[in-house]
């Protein structure tokens, strides 16, 4: 087995499951913030670990802002994962990024309402991490490397615009998004990136492109059945790629990633409450001892 750290995928809408990986065990972790949005399943490809989550539950069963970030994020720096690629279904402000496309997301622009869960930090415990380039582009660049070689059309930068949902877009909404310049949109990964960064994970988006959003004026809103239609033949590039990826990623992690808490931990350790720090101590104890 591959020495280096596991490598976790989480999976959203479409995207269940690991065809073609040996499956080794399934792990109900018990994280600090509660309860996973489902069991992990652990596979074995080529020497590798990798560590899968269905980011909404198994059938499909939580909204986007239903889903417990902070424990999906815990429960995969619990497992020892070191570097995280996450799969999630977007529309496209873009004619050029069309439907059955893959974009490689390296930015997010946040217009959900959330607040509680964004983050590990608070109660008594301040922390800023530097989020200016919110994803990993050694990951990054080893995903588009790989998934261009599967004849699929990727681009390779694009800016997702995370909305609150749960339903799609306004006409309005859609075609101010579009006018600002922003790639695509979609309901979860913002979150996910920020939590990662703050537990020093490595993090990549594969963003499938399934619609047009609303403001393409020749072609009907999306729907639910557009989504999935166009996320069924999307999904096997993806997979494909991934499996591709693996023997790409290197081994040693020399991005930033790994040292994101090492500026960002503000408070005094010596007024941290014990318990809240217990919490936390699988993120920012080498900080403090």
């Amino acid at each position: 087995m591959d020495n280096a750290g596991k490598i976790g995928v989480i999976g959203g809408s479409g995207f269940y499951d690991i065809d073609g990986f040996e499956k080794v065990n399934e792990v109900r972790q018990e994280t600090p913030w509660g309860e996973p949005s489902d069991k992990y399943s652990i596979y074995n490809y080529s020497g590798k670990e990798i560590v899968f989550l269905a980011r909404h539950g198994e059938g499909h069963k939580l909204l986007p802002s239903e889903i417990n970030y902070r424990a999906n994020i815990y429960g995969m720096k619990m497992l020892g994962v070191e570097r995280i690629i996450s799969v999630s279904a977007v529309g496209s402000y873009k004619e050029e990024i069309a439907p059955r496309s893959i974009v490689i997301i390296d930015q997010f622009f946040d217009r959900t309402r959330r607040t509680e869960g964004t983050t590990f930090f608070g109660n008594g415990i301040a922390a800023h991490v530097s989020f200016a380039e919110p994803v990993c582009p050694v990951l990054s660049q080893a995903l588009y490397d790989s998934i261009v070689k599967t004849g699929v059309i990727v681009h390779k930068n694009g800016t997702y615009v995370n909305m609150e949902g749960p339903a799609f877009s306004t006409k309005a909404e859609s075609q101010f998004f579009k006018k600002q310049g922003m790639d695509v949109i979609g309901m979860t990964n913002i979150s996910e990136a920020r939590l990662a960064r703050e537990a020093e994970l490595c993090y990549s988006t594969i963003a499938l492109v399934t619609d047009y959003d609303a403001w393409h004026e020749e072609l009907e809103a999306v729907s639910v059945r557009e989504v999935i239609g166009n996320l069924v033949e999307t999904t096997k590039y993806a997979k494909e790629g991934i499996k591709a990826a693996l023997s790409e990623i290197p081994s040693a992690r020399d991005c930033l990633c790994k040292t994101a808490l090492s500026n960002a931990l503000i408070t005094d350790k010596k007024v941290i409450d014990p318990e809240t720090r217990g919490k936390l101590s699988l993120l920012i104890d080498k900080y403090l001892n």
